[in-house]
């Protein structure tokens, strides 16, 4: 069957509300070519949520722990069970246990100090606020850092490769003869750490997503990446597929991300008690579908998207997805050393927090594997690597470029030449 073509954007349109109203209806026009109305595919979608939705409010009941947990031992001997790597697919997140030795961990955590306090860096920060500890950024805990030993040592390390290729795996990174990314080879994406302080208070992060904004409908590769919603094939949705994921472009502003990630993640420099302003995710993969469609029912206004627009982050709301809200489940417990990760399609959110206990210190390391979209942006990694620089999917600011302790080309070892691009 020919369906009608959709238009699409390859950098944000100049009228956005005129855009939106005309990609909604030119997406209605294609479901309903291939037979099928609107609401029918949503129902399609609609139902799978509710189902997982209604199986882990029966798992929460019986006090049963949501989020799949393993060893990094049995990921490095690849005796991961078939049952647990079900459960990993269903959940989409996953607690690795012991993915680093806590010393090491904890060693890592107060070279951090060191190097943020041995380059006077409360003193140079120029954000938000009067002085870094008294910002809104220090409050929130999130440090603009990027190339310290701690951090690179951890990003290039062999530990952190396997798990990265092992998650990677989970993907169909292969389908019509084309291979969209290597599995068994990942980007090097610089991120920033978190430190947040015993007493800290926190409002948290309300629920969102990360992978896009308005590009998610407007640009042709994601239009291709989200085709069964849209087709009349709904029943054919994979979450787990990469087709075309990895050429899906981001429209400019300040929520971008240049790299396509399968996991995003981050490992933990301290102990985390569950209740302390952790991070939550909605833990079914297919919700994605439930948001891609929601926006097309006749309750949402013709030139509203449920609220997604550029240069803010994608949020979810529980005016227009109350569904797969219910299902918002927090990490357990972690102890130094262990990594979480989750889904590059989940909603998340971080839960405030009031006079916390314990630190909450973290450094962020995805799984990006090696594709053209992430080779493109490793180019601009390496630039801003050997300079010191802030990368440029976030502000430039540009701390480092005069310390003399940051991690050097000198180095990296084979994996972190690879994740850069070099040899």
């Amino acid at each position: 069957m020919q369906l009608p073509p959709l238009p699409h954007w390859e950098t944000t349109p100049d009228d956005l509300p005129a855009a939106i109203r005309e990609i909604k209806a030119a997406l209605r026009a294609r479901i309903e070519a291939s037979g099928r109305t609107v609401e029918e595919v949503f129902a399609v979608i609609e139902a799978r949520v509710a189902a997982a939705v209604g199986e882990i409010e029966a798992a929460k009941a019986r006090g049963e722990a949501i989020w799949p947990e393993l060893d990094y031992a049995d990921i490095e001997a690849g005796k991961v069970s078939e049952e647990d790597l079900a459960r990993l697919k269903r959940r989409g997140c996953l607690v690795v246990r012991g993915h680093f030795p806590r010393e090491q961990a904890l060693d890592w955590d107060a070279g951090i100090v060191g190097y943020l306090e041995g380059n006077r860096f409360s003193e140079s920060y120029r954000g938000p606020g009067d002085n870094f500890f008294g910002s809104p950024v220090a409050k929130a805990g999130i440090y603009p850092i990027y190339w310290s030993p701690t951090q690179m040592e951890a990003r290039q390390s062999d530990r952190t490769a396997r798990v990265q290729a092992f998650l990677n795996g989970q993907w169909h990174s292969e389908s019509d003869g084309v291979r969209w990314f290597d599995p068994g080879r990942d980007s090097l994406y610089p991120d920033r750490i978190r430190r947040r302080p015993p007493g800290a208070d926190s409002g948290g992060l309300r629920p969102h997503l990360d992978p896009g904004t308005l590009d998610l409908w407007m640009t042709e590769a994601y239009q291709r990446a989200f085709r069964h919603l849209f087709d009349g094939t709904v029943e054919s949705y994979d979450p787990w597929d990469a087709a075309h994921r990895t050429a899906g472009p981001q429209f400019e502003g300040s929520t971008m991300c240049s790299a396509f990630r399968t996991f995003q993640g981050w490992t933990a420099l301290s102990d985390m008690e569950h209740d302390q302003g952790v991070l939550h995710a909605v833990p079914i993969p297919e919700a994605m579908g439930y948001l891609m469609l929601r926006p097309l029912l006749a309750d949402v206004p013709e030139d509203d998207m449920c609220g997604v627009t550029v240069n803010k982050m994608y949020a979810a709301s529980e005016q227009w997805h109350s569904l797969p809200l219910r299902a918002s489940s927090g990490i357990p417990d972690v102890r130094a050393g262990d990594s979480v990760w989750w889904h590059c399609d989940l909603v998340h959110s971080v839960a405030p927090v009031e006079n916390q206990r314990g630190w909450g210190n973290v450094m962020y390391i995805p799984a990006a594997p090696w594709c053209p979209r992430n080779e493109a942006y490793a180019g601009s990694v390496r630039e801003a690597f050997e300079s010191g620089s802030s990368p440029s999917d976030f502000p430039a600011e540009h701390y480092e470029r005069s310390w003399p302790d940051r991690f050097a080309p000198g180095q990296l070892n084979a994996a972190g030449r690879r994740g850069l691009g070099i040899g």
